[in-house]
C-alpha cells in the first residue's frame, strides 16, 4: 500500500482466539472438532459482514481484515483471493509476553497464506520487567529481519498496560493512566522497538483522547526518515462512543491514516447470532453497518478539517 496523504486503512479486526472462543463459546482449553468448525463459521458471519459493507460503499481500496490461521483460514484465502488488505497474526494468543505461535516455522507460516501484512500484538511498558523487554524486542527484532528479508510488511499491535507504580501516580484511575500517562509511555515504547531495529509499516496503538498525543505519536512513528510509516487506532472493545472519540481526534492528524477495531463492530451481533436472537442475515447486516458506521465518522471528521484547513489557507 501507498502511504499518500489520501490513504486511509480500514481494517475489520476478528483475529482473536483464546478471548474469542471462551468469550462467545464459553469453551476453556482446546476446542473439539465441532467446536472449531463452529467457530470458524461464526468468523465467517464476520466476514460476510465486511463484504456486505463493501457492497455498500465502503471504499474497496482501504477495506481489510486481520484474522487468524487457526480459525479463519479459509477466510484468510479467500480475502487474499477477493483483494482486500489481509493481516495474519504472528503471535501466541493471551500471551503476556510475545512468543511466536508456530516457533521457528513461523516464516512458513507466513508464506504459506502470504497476507499483506504480517501482525503481531505486544504488550510493552516501557518502564515495566527490564528482562521481559530486552526478550520482546529481541524476538521481535528477529522477526522484522526476517519480514525485510523476505519483502514483508509489519503491523504492529502495541498495548502499554499501566504497571503499579503508574497506577499509583493517578490514584488508580485508569482514565487518568490513559489520558496523562499512556501517551509518553506510547511514545517512549515505539523509540525503544526503533531502536531495536523492529521497523513496522504500521503502527496499531491505542485510542487517545486529545490530537496532540496523536501528533507526538506519529512524528515518533515517521521519526529519522520513516516517512512511509503510518499509525491506525484500535477499539479496544470500548463502547462507539469512545471509539467514534478517537477516531475523531485521530481524523486528519499527519501519519495517521484509519482504524483496526473489532469487538466494538462485531461482538454483539455475533453474540445475538448465536443466542438465535437474530438470523445470519440480520447479524451480517448489523457488523457492516457498524463498519461504515466508524468509516463514516473518520470521513467526516476528516472532511471537516480538510475543509478548515482549506478555508485558512485562503484567508476565509
Amino acid at each position: 500500500m501507498s502511504r499518500g496523504s489520501d490513504t486511509t486503512l480500514f481494517m475489520l479486526a476478528f483475529d482473536q482466539r483464546g478471548s474469542f472462543t471462551a468469550g462467545l463459546f464459553g469453551i476453556e482449553g482446546t476446542p473439539t472438532a465441532d467446536e472449531v468448525v463452529r467457530i470458524a463459521d461464526a468468523k465467517r458471519v464476520i466476514f460476510e459482514g465486511l463484504q456486505l459493507a463493501v457492497v455498500d460503499g465502503a471504499p474497496m481500496a482501504s477495506a481489510g481484515l486481520l484474522v487468524d490461521e487457526q480459525f479463519g483460514s479459509e477466510v484468510a484465502r479467500d480475502a487474499k483471493e477477493g483483494g482486500y488488505v489481509l493481516a495474519m497474526p504472528v503471535e501466541k494468543s493471551g500471551l503476556a509476553e510475545f512468543d511466536f505461535e508456530y516457533g521457528a516455522a513461523f516464516g512458513e507460516h507466513i508464506e504459506a497464506f502470504d497476507p499483506t501484512f504480517a501482525k503481531v500484538l505486544v504488550r510493552y511498558n516501557p518502564d515495566g520487567n527490564a528482562a521481559t523487554n530486552l526478550a520482546q524486542r529481541t524476538r521481535l527484532a528477529r522477526l522484522s529481519s526476517w519480514l525485510k528479508g523476505h519483502g514483508r510488511r509489519l503491523l504492529f499491535e502495541l498495548l502499554v498496560p499501566a504497571e503499579p507504580a503508574q497506577l499509583g501516580r493517578v490514584g488508580g484511575d485508569r482514565d487518568r493512566y490513559d489520558l496523562e500517562i499512556r501517551p509518553e509511555l506510547t511514545v517512549r515504547s515505539i523509540a525503544e522497538f526503533q531502536a531495536a531495529r523492529v521497523e513496522p509499516e504500521i503502527w496499531k496503538v491505542e485510542g487517545l483522547d486529545r490530537r496532540e498525543d496523536y501528533a507526538s505519536v506519529a512524528r515518533q512513528a515517521q521519526s529519522a526518515g520513516r516517512d512511509q510509516v503510518a499509525c491506525i487506532i484500535l477499539g479496544r472493545g470500548s463502547s462507539h462512543a469512545r471509539v467514534e472519540h478517537w477516531l475523531r481526534q485521530e481524523a486528519g492528524v499527519p501519519g495517521f491514516i484509519g482504524f483496526a477495531i473489532g469487538r466494538t463492530i462485531w461482538h454483539q451481533p455475533l453474540e445475538d447470532w448465536l443466542a438465535r436472537k437474530l438470523d445470519r442475515g440480520a447479524a451480517t447486516r448489523a457488523i457492516a453497518d457498524n463498519y461504515l458506521r466508524m468509516i463514516n465518522v473518520y470521513q467526516e471528521a476528516r472532511g471537516r478539517l480538510a475543509a478548515v484547513d482549506l478555508a485558512s489557507d485562503r484567508g476565509l
